[in-house]
């Protein structure tokens, strides 16, 4: 069983500014901005939404494969990719164009000010799902405007069930073409405010649409999620966490404990608490790929959590 992950790879450029951006920023004068903040605490992350998921699937012993477009500048991390052995045979490299970066400045009130450049994500298009290569299961998840489209029609095309998963890419689409990436997928996954936007969008609700796939997960941080699913909704508890370092990429942890479910045809109760317990583990950690567990203690965690084992 192999998933194939389609969406982003991106250099997550993180700055600390240890005041308050208000306190910077006037709001009678906000028509001619000109601020600088100093930042003395800077790190650079490996991200991106088909990054992360495979990263986190790879842990838990699934075989995962990202698929995507990258920049002339991948290089670092394509070594870190090859060092925790996730493949790369389905990138594509755009000669002329950057790696998709974030360079996100957070205050000491975890406001945060993002700007984004997509770069070589424009060009995800040029990627193609094959339908040879063993693949079982995909994923859509944030990437160019064309490639999500073009690649949900290459995976029902190829008879390969998949996860709808627009994250923060949903803004781009209106209520038809959402509607159409509802038909094609097996399941969505979305996270409340996504849901709701969804929704408005499409004017249905969310039972409605479950009722047009297999089934709709919703999650909502610290509150859990819902799995709605042939008429039921299946409510799966929050881990516990230890300590809550950075919440980025807690959604794609929770997605690869999904990818991970469907996979190995795991009920619903199951997968949705693998899920929860990969969302923890990551937000104890600062960036989306530093943290790192053995199966073993993975299942002995989960045992601890849910008090029932794995």
């Amino acid at each position: 069983m192999s998933a194939l992950i389609c969406g982003s790879y991106a250099y997550d450029t993180i700055m600390v500014f240890n005041d308050r951006f208000q306190q910077h920023i006037l709001p009678d004068q906000v028509h001619m901005l000109n601020v600088s903040f100093l930042v003395p605490e800077l790190r650079r992350e490996f991200g991106g939404c088909a990054g992360n998921v495979a990263y986190n699937l790879k842990m838990l012993g699934g075989e995962g494969y990202g698929m995507g477009a990258v920049g002339h500048d991948f290089g670092p991390y394509a070594e870190w990719l090859d060092r925790n052995d996730i493949s790369r045979r389905f990138l594509v490299e755009i000669p002329d164009a950057f790696t998709a970066q974030a360079y996100i400045t957070t205050d000491v009130d975890d406001n945060q000010i993002t700007a984004f450049h997509p770069g070589a994500m424009n060009f995800s298009h040029n990627a193609a799902v094959p339908d040879d290569a063993g693949i079982t299961v995909g994923m859509i998840s944030p990437d160019g405007r064309a490639g999500m489209i073009q690649h949900a029609a290459q995976f029902a095309e190829a008879g390969i069930p998949f996860v709808f998963d627009p994250g923060q890419g949903l803004p781009m689409f209106d209520g038809e073409s959402l509607h159409n990436f509802i038909e094609l997928a097996n399941w969505v996954a979305l996270n409340s405010y996504e849901a709701a936007l969804l929704c408005e969008r499409t004017g249905l609700t969310i039972e409605q649409v479950a009722e047009r796939c297999e089934a709709v997960v919703v999650t909502a941080g610290g509150n859990g999620s819902k799995i709605y699913s042939d008429g039921q909704c299946v409510e799966v508890p929050a881990a516990p966490v230890e300590t809550v370092a950075d919440p980025t990429g807690c959604g794609d942890a929770y997605r690869a404990g999904l990818l991970y479910g469907l996979m190995n045809d795991l009920d619903w109760e199951i997968t949705g608490r693998i899920a929860s317990l990969m969302g923890a583990m990551k937000i104890e950690h600062h960036g989306t790929q530093n943290h790192t567990f053995t199966r073993d203690e993975f299942d002995a965690r989960y045992q601890k959590a849910f008090g029932s084992k794995l």
